[in-house]
């Protein structure tokens, strides 16, 4: 066998290695954002590394503490929202779908779990101050282009964009063992944007399942009343 294909398959073994590291980081950030959701930023990292199907010991090599682990989620999610939002702006077929698109990504992204679950817990810092800022530039952009093309109307503002999702995202205690709560709010979301199209422009959305009627609020209402949440 040559030194050329040993290298080649070393090569190829390495990078298979790195796919592998990187496919485990990214499965353990995704578990802790969801697990300090549920639980707030001190929950165990042993059931962390559980739900992301890894050893704690591979948890300890790619975050050597807490602080780090924190950080990594941060981070993850704000580049969640810049990935969301370039990909709005570059395939909505105008700036209302693009404005739409956006929305919808960055309910599944939990930001408005998440924050709030970590508040006080990282270090705004240039890197993670930027990451923030990144998104927030071209959703401006977004809705600027939108109002010029008279799409949105003229009064929406920046913050009726982003505190609506944070608002959205944040989980329902007791309902979401009926219905699936994501759903739920994507539903609401619809209804939402709706609202913002300027006067005259376009139909409105179809609106998704699921959908709530009286009773099904009836029935979560007694079961909280009756103290059998866990039955819902």
């Amino acid at each position: 066998m040559s030194e050329r294909s040993d290298a080649g398959r070393k090569e190829s073994g390495e990078g298979r290695m790195r796919a592998d590291a990187q496919r485990n980081r990214q499965l353990i950030i995704e578990a802790a954002r969801d697990i300090f959701i549920e639980s707030g930023a001190d929950a165990p990292l042993d059931e962390i590394a559980r739900r992301a199907g890894v050893g704690i010991a591979t948890l300890y090599r790619r975050f050597p503490d807490r602080d780090d682990l924190i950080r990594a989620v941060v981070l993850n999610t704000f580049s969640a929202m810049v990935d969301a939002a370039q990909d709005a702006e570059a395939n909505g077929t105008d700036a209302y779908h693009a404005l739409r698109l956006f929305m919808h990504r960055a309910l599944d992204a939990k930001i408005g779990a998440t924050m709030p679950a970590l508040a006080g817990r990282v270090v705004f810092d240039d890197e993670v101050d930027g990451a923030r800022l990144a998104a927030g530039t071209v959703v401006q952009r977004i809705l600027d282009t939108a109002q010029e093309q008279g799409l949105v109307r003229k009064d929406i503002a920046f913050g009726d964009i982003t505190f609506m999702v944070i608002r959205l995202t944040r989980p329902l205690p007791a309902i979401a063992k009926l219905l699936v709560d994501g759903d739920l709010a994507h539903r609401h979301l619809d209804i939402y944007l709706d609202g913002l199209r300027a006067e005259g422009d376009g139909e409105r959305a179809e609106l998704p399942a699921p959908v709530v009627t009286l009773a099904d609020f009836d029935k979560v209402r007694k079961r909280l009343a009756s103290g059998r949440a866990d039955d819902l």
